[in-house]
């Protein structure tokens, strides 16, 4: 696979270079050393979506309280290691993001972490960075030892306010997890870290890498709400990924990360949704991601749903392009059915028309041998006597997300040796 920093380099025309170590900064000549053979996967990542500056419609931007804040944000890791490094991201932003001061730490318990975890991050030898618009920007590499499934916190001192810029603000609202905003000040690396207010979005973060060794690959979870965990236990990292990754462990299949790049509202291919469409979202979201095997496609419920004149063919067309655009990066690329949402609770969502559509996308998806393989989510959550809609046990009320115990039950529903070698 081509390494991320490269690759996302390319698109955005902007990356961060590896420069010569720092001293003191633990980002010595010691962070690669040692790694020969080795290569970059992704642990952990956030698929983004722009928050609009416009004053109507849905935006995150409140959270802000105004410039000179630190954001304290924590994600949870599934493939742990030695040497790391933080992707920051301003893709939807139209002007420069200035980072002044960021800080990576294991996580102890809410806002703090770890003594003596602490990493300072720098970009090119420099402890401030600043990401011009549409690109990330990729910490050089810190020596940290990171246990699978460890908790990790990593500041962002903002100095300026984004409150008041137009530029629309790179983030991930649905991330079923609290994270923190300072009082004014860089509380970068702070072991006191004085909290104005807590916030349940991910901003700015774009993904955490580890050196693995070349054995070590990552399995991309890509869809909507439901595979962002839409209606989860915020903070108890129960979305079905999760599961999965937890499952892969347990059952010592060892050798795959598992990271989340679900968009709650997303569609495959009709404008009008959250975030850029399947379609326009796949390389970055996906075939950027470094270390990349396997990617697991969830998504159409939204286009069904939303699109009136949407056709079973167009929705078929577009999952094509999807596997087509994998194979030509050598990633094995897997289907899944899509899960029945009759009697939701959503105005207007389901009807007779649509769930005839899902009804023939599944039947196209387990007979039609495009995907290498097909995971029956459908089956594994629908109620038997009433196949159009979840099995009450497993519905989180509103009719079309799962519970917590729906998504374990659709990662039970993955055959684990479609990963092995």
């Amino acid at each position: 696979m081509v390494g991320i920093a490269v690759v996302l380099g390319l698109l955005s025309g902007q990356v961060a270079q590896s420069a010569p170590p720092v001293p003191g900064r633990h980002q010595s000549a010691a962070a690669v050393s040692g790694n020969a053979g080795k290569h970059w996967i992704a642990t952990w990542t956030a698929a983004s979506v722009a928050d609009s500056p416009s004053p109507v419609g849905p935006t995150s931007r409140p959270v802000f309280a105004s410039g000179n804040h630190t954001l304290r944000q924590v994600v949870h890791i599934s493939v742990g290691g030695t040497t790391l490094r933080v992707i920051l991201s301003n893709t939807f932003g139209t002007m420069p993001l200035r980072i002044d001061a960021a800080h990576l730490a294991i996580r102890a318990k809410d806002a703090a972490f770890v003594p003596g975890s602490g990493r300072p991050l720098t970009f090119g030898g420099r402890p401030t960075t600043t990401i011009p618009s549409g690109a990330i920007m990729v910490s050089d590499p810190v020596n940290l030892e990171v246990s699978a499934f460890a908790d990790l916190v990593i500041d962002v001192y903002l100095p300026d306010d984004q409150t008041k810029t137009t530029s629309p603000i790179t983030n991930h609202s649905g991330a079923r997890q609290t994270n923190y905003e300072s009082t004014p000040g860089n509380y970068a690396g702070a072991t006191d870290f004085p909290v104005a207010k807590a916030i349940t979005s991910w901003f700015f973060l774009s993904g955490v890498e580890v050196m693995a060794e070349r054995s070590v690959g990552t399995i991309v979870a890509f869809g909507d709400s439901i595979t962002d965990g839409a209606a989860s236990t915020v903070d108890a990292n129960n979305r079905w990924p999760d599961y999965l990754a937890r499952r892969l462990a347990a059952a010592g299949v060892s050798g795959f990360s598992v990271i989340n790049a679900g968009i709650g509202g997303n569609r495959v291919m009709s404008e009008g949704g959250i975030g850029s469409t399947a379609l326009a979202r796949f390389d970055r979201d996906v075939l950027t991601r470094s270390g990349v095997t396997h990617v697991i496609v969830l998504e159409g419920i939204n286009d069904i749903g939303r699109n009136r004149s949407l056709t079973v063919d167009e929705l078929i067309g577009a999952h094509r392009q999807l596997v087509e655009r994998a194979h030509a990066r050598g990633i094995t690329i897997i289907g899944g059915t899509l899960t029945p949402f009759e009697g939701t609770t959503i105005a207007d969502y389901w009807t007779s028309n649509g769930e005839t559509m899902r009804q023939a996308f599944n039947q196209w998806l387990r007979t039609s041998g495009v995907y290498d393989a097909v995971i029956d989510f459908e089956a594994a959550v629908r109620n038997p006597k009433q196949p159009t809609q979840m099995l009450a046990e497993y519905d989180s009320g509103d009719r079309l997300h799962p519970s917590d115990a729906g998504y374990q039950a659709m990662a039970r529903a993955i055959d684990l040796n479609v990963f092995k070698p």
